[in-house]
């Protein structure tokens, strides 16, 4: 998986809208390798440094602006952490946009100055779908991307 994502990633890092193709191309990635997922992708910082907005994604519509320190993608954004949540119906302050979540993987990007770029977001009607092993290696996929598009 890593191998893949680092061969559509790479050599994007000049402009934007090529970290949005790159992007783009990861989430479709993504959707094709995980199972039992309902969306996938990615919302990146804005100007303000402290909200989240909708970047490249597969799925259903999504939220297009989420606060930093709001729902699961916020607080990983305003935490730097990983959240790995079994159920979103027990996160405090669960930002429902689709209904049919049950669990959550959310993995910050961190740049290289510790400043985050955004976070990576999948989504499963399925309970605890999300393993210690599904982290590790999107965590891995994710420092890949990092180190391509924001180093």
């Amino acid at each position: 998986m890593v191998t893949a994502v680092k061969a559509l990633v790479e050599g994007y890092h000049e402009s934007d809208l090529g970290r949005i193709g790159a992007l783009s191309n990861v989430a479709a990635y993504l959707n094709e390798q995980l199972d039992r997922i309902n969306w996938v992708g990615f919302y990146l910082t804005g100007e303000s440094g402290n909200l989240l907005l909708l970047g490249p994604f597969q799925g259903r519509v999504a939220c297009t602006e989420i606060p930093f320190g709001r729902g699961v993608c916020g607080v990983a954004a305003a935490t730097g952490r990983v959240q790995r949540i079994d159920d979103v119906h027990t996160f405090d302050g669960h930002i429902a946009c689709d209904s049919a979540s049950r669990s959550e993987l959310v993995i910050p990007l961190i740049d290289p100055r510790g400043v985050v770029r955004g976070v990576l977001d999948i989504d499963s009607p399925r309970l605890a779908r999300f393993t210690e092993e599904d982290e590790r290696r999107l965590v891995e996929v994710v420092s890949v991307v990092v180190a391509a598009l924001y180093s």
